[in-house]
């Protein structure tokens, strides 16, 4: 390979702002960004988008439009000292030039507490104008110092129309390069386009693979359905195990199954396993669906959720990824319930605010002589002996702290009958 060589994604970089594809929210006439680089009024600021989405060529755009010098580090690569350097490099091109410079910090969430603090008194000073990049939520990953200098920008995921028309610009630089035709179907392109998924370097990475699978005869190269076919068997679409992406995808299918959509539901489901998710992480959260959102108006609900991660763990793939989708399609369409979930928050919370209060002594055991010589058990009422296998107006909670009523079932599934026998022996509390 060519020591000059450079990837299809960088050479496709765009050298204006007019060429710059996707992210409209943040261009039409009237946002505040794109009058601040319009006036050459720049602020420090964050960019969060997932992958390939331009984060780098903005930056680099802005610095071109505003005249600024561009210094550029990685939060992966570097540490308080490349800052220090970065810093003095600035400082030094403004009194040699008198140019401001932006400082580009790619992957900024992955610097520690003390090293984003290390940009903070430059920002203040006027040394840079600090644009970070990252592809996880700010508010979690960045100080609140740094959030509070600059302004968090958000981009999109590429659509399908933005990776099109980005790979119809690719493949026209790159036939100008080679000095052939290059030809592909309308519907080729918008299988590389899905593919892609969103991220406009992905989708450049497959264009030259693409080209390199295929070959030239008489001047022109014509990607065809095999090749395309070949290169895309086996992709996967976006999933960060650990990121953003990740808690989004099973906070949706969390709430489809509250919302009661076994549709979405699924949807969610599928598109968790299409990008590699572990199916066993999804079983467990399926549990804890079951008791958060079904709970008892439909207590099959967890012996369902717990047969699928059996099966899941038996059988793994794609036997179990069934059982599981049966055990989401069963708690979406099922009575809903979160009065366990309310009930146990309210009597954990209980808990933590009065503290180690003893167990009253009637309801205390007495396993040896010395503890039934101090009252242990004394006056505890058996309830299996008393009518109903219920002794009515029996406390069961510490001297020291008021009855609570923690549990309040719902009107929907099995909880009606539930709350219909508790009103009942409430009935016969009042009446001691």
């Amino acid at each position: 390979m060519s020591q000059s060589y450079q990837p299809l994604a960088d050479r496709i970089r765009p050298k204006a702002l007019s060429e710059f594809i996707g992210q409209n929210h943040l261009f039409a006439q009237d946002k505040p960004l794109r009058i601040a680089i319009e006036n050459d009024q720049l602020h420090s600021m964050i960019f969060w988008g997932p992958p390939g989405t331009g984060k780098t060529t903005l930056a680099k755009l802005i610095a071109e439009k505003t005249d600024a010098n561009f210094l550029s580090i990685s939060a992966v690569l570097s540490g308080v000292k490349e800052i220090r350097s970065a810093v003095e490099a600035a400082k030094s091109h403004e009194t040699a030039f008198g140019q401001a410079s932006i400082l580009f910090v790619d992957e900024v969430h992955r610097f520690n507490k003390s090293q984003q603090d290390a940009f903070l008194p430059h920002i203040e000073d006027g040394t840079i104008i600090f644009i970070g990049a990252t592809t996880e939520n700010p508010s979690f990953e960045l100080n609140n110092a740094l959030l509070s200098r600059a302004r968090t920008y958000v981009l999109k995921q590429l659509t399908v129309d933005d990776l099109v028309e980005m790979l119809d610009r690719a493949l026209g630089l790159e036939a100008e390069s080679r000095q052939c035709d290059i030809t592909v179907s309308d519907e080729h392109k918008q299988w590389l386009a899905k593919a892609a998924d969103g991220d406009g370097r992905r989708l450049l990475n497959l264009c030259e693979m693409a080209l390199d699978l295929s070959s030239a005869e008489e001047g022109v190269i014509n990607i065809t359905e095999e090749t395309v076919s070949n290169l895309l068997s086996g992709a996967q679409r976006q999933f960060d195990k650990g990121g953003e992406a990740f808690y989004d995808q099973i906070s949706a299918l969390h709430k489809s199954v509250r919302g009661s959509n076994p549709d979405g539901a699924l949807y969610w489901f599928c598109r968790m396993i299409d990008g590699g998710c572990d199916p066993i992480y999804i079983a467990r959260r399926v549990v804890r669906m079951a008791s958060e959102d079904i709970g008892n108006a439909d207590p099959r609900g967890v012996q369902i959720a717990l047969t699928a991660w059996e099966v899941q763990e038996r059988l793994g793939s794609p036997e179990g990824e069934l059982a599981i989708a049966q055990a989401i399609l069963y708690l979406a369409s099922a009575a809903k319930s979160n009065a366990v979930y309310k009930a146990y928050n309210q009597a954990m919370a209980d808990a933590k605010t009065y503290g180690s209060l003893p167990v009253p002594i009637h309801l205390r055991n007495a396993p040896t002589k010395l503890m039934k010589e101090l009252g242990y058990g004394k006056a505890y009422r058996y309830a299996h002996d008393e009518p109903g296998a219920y002794a009515a107006g029996e406390n069961y909670f510490p001297e020291e702290m008021p009855a609570k009523s923690y549990y309040q079932p719902v009107n929907r599934g099995l909880e009606i009958k539930i709350a219909e026998k508790l009103a009942q022996l409430k009935k016969r509390d009042k009446e001691c």
